[in-house]
């Protein structure tokens, strides 16, 4: 009989790590699969997102101490890893701050509850980062006050040099206390960095429940750091990566159907931008407020978030695609002037988008590509009767779609429904047929509540057209029912998830 490796080989954490790291994730990202599939405790996790053994760490461990600090060998590192288990080691905070700086995590990334349990009051107290279990679940709690210098004698009573001195004092430990960070330069580029992962795995959704569990790991990770003490900018940073997975949250819940759920999300993602006061987070808050709005059938409330967000005139790709959701809702009450005008809008903002060397702060979902643009106008187009417009809009989305690198499904298949629309409006059944094929082809998980009520909508207006009692169009009907019933099965909570994806609108 052949042997097979045992689960969390190293034949198995290679082809993880490759895997991730093949679609751009974070070591971040890969340590977190490391410890979900193989059980591994914190600080090993890390080391495998490296893929270096326990001597290749300890000997970097070593070059970073230099000749004054702690040293190790491999044997002492594994020891680092297993504690508290008896043949395990104790790990001092020294040791702790080392490693983090080497892996490019945080001290919190390097602890479970087991090494916070077993770790010295003393210890614990200086990580300083820990949540307050009555504090309210989505703000975080105020940081910790500035210690005070315990003195015996009141400083009421004390007079002359002894005053000066005990001032002098006070002063020095607060010196100190404002000086200390429970997270530095590298932590905070890997937060970025992770949460631009996400927002771009999401586009790919092959599981979203996985990149939902992921978004709020990672945002756990930064509300610790924020229960903390950091400096002014740093804080500021937290916020706004905050912010972004917040926001990133209130999309994936809306696309699950929890409206109420995404608008609790989206608030929080409020409070993070004013914390931050980030113009750009501030832009992408009120694009998925928009968003859901849009879909709730509040169109007003749409075109109110998207000028609120325009108003911030933001960085990035945020005004093209603010400017596209306030044509969508335009159109959707019948506006065509205001339509057409935020489309020119949109282009505008595109065209200097592309002449300049900005570019979105975290991308994927939060970026709009030509792809996604496009998609917005050939609905609108679609709305206001134009036929041609309509599909020369979704064509060239199709074709935008085409060189992305990461293939977004869901705005693939509306482009396709706007244009079975366009064919409808033109009285060419074979071409609704031929342009629907594809969306209907696609498995019933991939048909998104947006996607959904794009395809009801088609049903509507083809049962309200020339063709809606004919063969073709009856059939057309039938078709688009079954699969609207199955996607809705598909997705019902109790069913598999693992093939949902975005709608990304």
């Amino acid at each position: 009989m052949p042997s097979h490796p045992k689960p969390g080989s190293k034949t198995d954490r290679d082809a993880l790590r490759s895997e991730l790291l093949a679609i751009g994730a974070p070591l971040g990202v890969i340590a977190a699969e490391m410890r979900t599939r193989f059980a591994f405790r914190p600080r090993e996790a890390w080391r495998h997102a490296h893929g270096w053994t326990l001597q290749e760490a300890a000997d970097r461990f070593n070059a970073a101490t230099g000749a004054c600090g702690p040293s190790a060998d491999g044997s002492l590192l594994g020891k680092w890893e297993k504690w508290p288990d008896q043949a395990g080691r104790r790990v001092t905070l020294t040791v702790l701050t080392v490693l983090a700086e080497l892996y490019g995590a945080t001290l919190e990334d390097l602890l479970d509850l087991e090494d916070r349990r077993s770790l010295p009051e003393s210890d614990r107290r200086l990580l300083r980062h820990q949540p307050d279990p009555a504090a309210p679940t989505l703000a975080p709690a105020p940081p910790p006050a500035i210690p005070s210098l315990p003195v015996s004698v009141s400083t009421t009573t004390l007079t002359g040099s002894d005053l000066v001195r005990t001032a002098a004092q006070e002063s020095a430990q607060w010196a100190q206390w404002a000086e200390v960070s429970n997270c530095g330069p590298i932590a905070l580029e890997q937060l970025a960095a992770d949460t631009q992962y996400l927002a771009s795995a999401y586009l790919m959704a092959e599981d979203p429940l996985r990149v939902f569990g992921q978004t709020k790991h990672l945002l756990n990770r930064v509300w610790d750091l924020l229960y903390g003490h950091q400096r002014p900018r740093q804080r500021r940073e937290l916020f706004t990566t905050a912010g972004y997975l917040f926001a990133l949250m209130s999309w994936m819940t809306s696309d699950l159907g929890h409206r109420t759920q995404a608008e609790t999300q989206a608030r929080a993602a409020l409070l993070c931008a004013d914390s931050a006061d980030d113009p750009g987070l501030h832009a992408w808050v009120h694009s998925t407020r928009s968003k859901l709005a849009f879909w709730d059938g509040q169109f007003r409330q749409a075109i109110q978030h998207a000028q609120l967000g325009a108003a911030y005139q933001a960085p990035g790709t945020v005004t093209v695609l603010l400017n596209c959701q306030l044509a969508d809702a335009w159109a959707e009450v019948g506006a065509r002037t205001e339509a057409l005008t935020a489309l020119g809008q949109a282009e505008d903002a595109a065209t200097r988008d592309r002449s300049s060397t900005l570019h979105d702060q975290v991308g994927g979902l939060f970026s709009c590509p030509g792809g996604r643009h496009a998609n917005y106008g050939a609905a609108v187009h679609l709305r206001g009767g134009s036929a041609p417009n309509a599909l020369a809009h979704a064509d060239r989305g199709l074709a935008e779609l085409q060189r992305q690198p990461v293939r977004a499904y869901g705005t693939e298949a509306q482009l396709h429904i706007t244009r079975a629309g366009a064919h409808l409006l033109a009285r060419d059944p074979e071409g609704v047929l031929d342009a629907l094929g594809v969306v209907l082809a696609l498995p019933a998980e991939h048909r998104t509540a947006p996607v959904r009520r794009r395809l009801r909508d088609l049903a509507r207006d083809t049962a309200a057209s020339p063709m809606g009692d004919s063969a073709v169009g009856l059939r057309l009907q039938d078709a688009i029912e079954t699969a609207v019933r199955e996607a809705a099965r598909a997705l019902s909570p109790a069913a598999p998830t693992s093939a949902w994806i975005s709608s990304h609108d």
